[in-house]
């Protein structure tokens, strides 16, 4: 579905000289500075929801030239003052080919292999965050329970082994078999992960799926749950789980840290 229509579809009136659209590029090199501000960005709204959690967690980006290289943190390094600058480009062999810093073992074994098995991927995000651990251990997957939760109906899956810390591309391939073309993965007994198109539908997604996770928790702790239909859960999907609106919900995070400190830019 192209942008237009899903904005006809989305919201009423003709006048769109005030909407914000994801943005194209002259440039090689612009696309890239806004991919690695937009990831710094990510990160630092990470920090303010509190999905920060000592070394764990990361968010890459593919580069806009080289498809086999990505964009990602240096490890120890706070997400709340997190800089496009800041960020490591490693290849899918492990190589920093770009920027000072080590790369997280975990994230390249898991990214990478992801990054390397869906070519439409862009983004991705992985944290070990309260109501994406406390989901995890129970193994199986998010109930429609909620419009928000439609996104993920039939849209996510469950990796349902736990060896320890990811040290190995051979689990990260089979994090990436189990995630198939799914946007997200719920990983047992260690967190979940999310992907898209852009940063802002990645990490976004992300952000959803914390919430949908704390929801079911809260609504099984109060009684007996209610699913949304089938069809009715797949219609939202299809709506909400559109790139543009995944996008969209993007937008207002990143203005919220824009205004707070604008220092991710650098």
């Amino acid at each position: 579905m192209n942008v237009k229509k899903q904005l006809d579809q989305a919201t009423l009136g003709s006048d769109t000289s005030a909407v914000a659209l994801p943005p194209t590029f002259d440039s090689t090199a612009e696309a890239r500075q806004y991919i690695k501000q937009r990831v710094a960005a990510a990160y630092r709204i990470f920090a303010h929801f509190g999905f920060d959690d000592g070394l764990a967690g990361h968010i890459t980006a593919r580069d806009p030239q080289h498809r086999d290289r990505f964009w990602v943190n240096p490890v120890g390094l706070y997400f709340g003052k997190m800089r496009a600058s800041d960020l490591l480009c490693v290849d899918h062999d492990g190589q920093i080919v770009e920027g000072r810093g080590l790369v997280n073992r975990a994230a390249f074994a898991i990214h990478s292999r992801i990054h390397a098995a869906r070519p439409d991927v862009t983004a991705i995000a992985h944290a070990h965050t309260r109501f994406g651990r406390a989901f995890s251990v129970l193994g199986r997957p998010l109930a429609p329970i909620t419009q928000d939760a439609c996104v993920f109906y039939e849209n996510h899956a469950i990796y349902r082994t736990f060896s320890g810390v990811v040290e190995d591309v051979a689990e990260g391939d089979a994090i990436a078999q189990a995630l198939g073309n799914n946007a997200a993965a719920i990983l047992q007994n260690h967190g979940t992960l999310t992907v898209g198109t852009s940063v802002d539908a990645a990490a976004a997604l992300f952000v959803s799926l914390e919430r949908c996770c704390e929801t079911q928790l809260l609504a099984e702790a109060a009684g007996t749950i209610t699913a949304i239909p089938h069809d009715i859960a797949t219609k939202t999907r299809q709506f909400n789980g559109s790139e543009l609106v995944l996008w969209g919900n993007f937008q207002p995070l990143y203005q919220m840290i824009l205004d707070r400190d604008p220092s991710f830019l650098d």
